[in-house]
């Protein structure tokens, strides 16, 4: 396109415009790998990681949006390369969404639990997201904007367990037991059912340009990582094999930018506890159909799409403190004294190392401020709606959200904006398991998840009714 043809659209404030790019963020051979209950070194490299970033602008209104093939990124961290991007392209913070795919296979910029951060590669990492933006942002042209949805059964199963009478699922934080059991390695005879429905839903949002070239899509899958790899190799998971696919589905050319992105899905995982022979064990092999799968089932509904190119681009932003849990002074002395008399060295997965990287998280929590500065937003385009936020969030609390939010196509990207940590609704952190355990990667207190959930809702009210205005 000419550039007086894109100077008089600019001048037209409905045209939608749309830019997509990424850039490669793949960590070196050696690098610290998580995040995980113990610190693993990359030896492996199975895939190219990206960070993968959509500019859309309308007038004076710009979105950006980065996905990035990462485990976990820490508020702090959030803050600084937000901080870099705004300097690099003027775009400020409440316009920006920075979220992780949540892959297990990327370099540690965390070092959560018995993790730790790989202090180069996260030297590296800003640079190389804000190039991503910097790139996306040089290739916007006048595009048109979809969304629609599919389901996929079979990759996401909750992954927390009801379990018979008699067996002992014991909190390493509380020494109580637990009504519940997440991920019942070697115990899956122990299962009574499933603790909770899961979300099947395939969402997606599509953009083409107006010379109907493919430009993006971003796509939601409430599932965790499909896992099926040594956990010193570097890979995108299904998060990567999907944007292959999809990409020769489409017969999209090589500017086409694939997304996939984390949803609602704390508590559902790819792991067949109760039927481990659905899916293939060799390796790679699930997060090869998982990712195939996934593209399918949106590429067999591009057909029917209904495209706009003058969608009203909205955004909006808030912010939430929330309390923090932490240890009282007998928590703290017990956690002490463990670390006393134990070393922290050589640690195996079993009850004792279990429960001394725990005795380390409280020591390492108190040192947290009695508040939790959490993000939230809101992106509308045309009939699509996108919440964004910055907790790992239940599906039970997903689909109350698409339930609130009636008469559009909605879907939630987690860990975005801010880390928040697990956000369990208040009933499940009563039952325990992993997700609730007080830790730095689930530090919020009871309130949380509620008050995450109706803020959000107010928040894109909001931003529909002001759309409206």
């Amino acid at each position: 396109m000419s550039g007086d043809s894109i100077e008089n659209n600019e001048n037209n404030a409905s045209v939608l415009f749309a830019g997509a790019s990424k850039s490669d963020i793949t960590p070196s051979k050696g690098t610290l790998v998580g995040v995980d209950f113990l610190s693993h070194y990359a030896r492996f490299i199975n895939d190219t990681l990206y960070a993968k970033a959509l500019v859309l602008k309308q007038g004076h209104t710009i979105f950006v949006l980065v996905m990035v093939d990462i485990c976990i990124m820490p508020s702090d961290f959030l803050s600084h390369v937000k901080t870099k991007i705004t300097k690099a392209t003027g775009i400020k913070k409440e316009q920006i969404t920075l979220a992780c795919t949540h892959t297990h296979g990327a370099g540690d910029v965390a070092g959560l639990l018995g993790g730790a951060v790989d202090i180069a590669y996260r030297n590296k990492l800003p640079d190389l997201i804000v190039k991503s933006v910097v790139q996306a942002l040089s290739k916007l042209r006048p595009a048109k904007v979809a969304s629609g949805s599919g389901s996929l059964s079979g990759y996401s199963l909750c992954r927390r367990y009801l379990m018979k009478e008699g067996f002992e699922a014991r909190n390493p934080v509380t020494q109580q037991l637990d009504t519940i059991k997440t991920n019942p390695f070697g115990a899956e005879d122990q299962i009574i059912a499933s603790a909770a429905p899961v979300d099947p839903e395939v969402c997606f949002m599509a953009i083409k340009g107006l010379d109907n070239q493919w430009i993006a899509i971003l796509g939601n899958y409430c599932s965790h990582y499909a896992g099926d790899w040594d956990v010193d190799t570097i890979t995108a998971d299904f998060y990567g094999t999907f944007a292959k696919h999809l990409k020769k589905m489409l017969s999209a050319n090589d500017d086409f930018v694939g997304i996939m992105s984390y949803g609602t899905g704390a508590d559902v995982n790819t792991w067949n506890f109760q039927n481990s022979d659905k899916l293939p064990k060799e390796e790679f092999a699930k997060t090869e159909i998982m990712g195939r799968d996934l593209a399918r089932t949106i590429h067999e509904s591009t057909d029917s799409l209904e495209w706009i190119d003058t969608a009203e681009l909205k955004i909006a932003y808030d912010e939430l403190q929330l309390p923090i849990r932490k240890p009282d002074k007998s928590e703290l002395d017990e956690a002490e004294t463990k670390l006393n008399k134990h070393k922290l060295d050589n640690l195996e997965l079993d009850e004792h190392g279990i429960a001394m990287i725990y005795a380390r998280e409280q020591l390492l929590l108190n040192e947290y401020p009695e508040n939790h500065t959490a993000s939230l937003q809101a992106l509308k385009i045309g009939n699509q709606i996108i919440g964004m936020s910055g907790g790992e969030l239940f599906t039970e609390t997903g689909t109350w959200l698409k339930n609130a939010i009636q008469g559009h196509n909605y879907f939630t990207i987690c860990l975005a904006n801010t880390y928040d940590g697990y956000v369990p609704p208040e009933n499940e952190l009563e039952k325990g398991g992993y997700e609730t355990w007080r830790a730095r990667s689930s530090f919020l207190d009871g309130s949380a998840e509620r008050k995450l959930k109706n803020s959000l809702v107010e928040l894109i009210q909001k931003l529909v009714s002001d759309a409206k205005g």
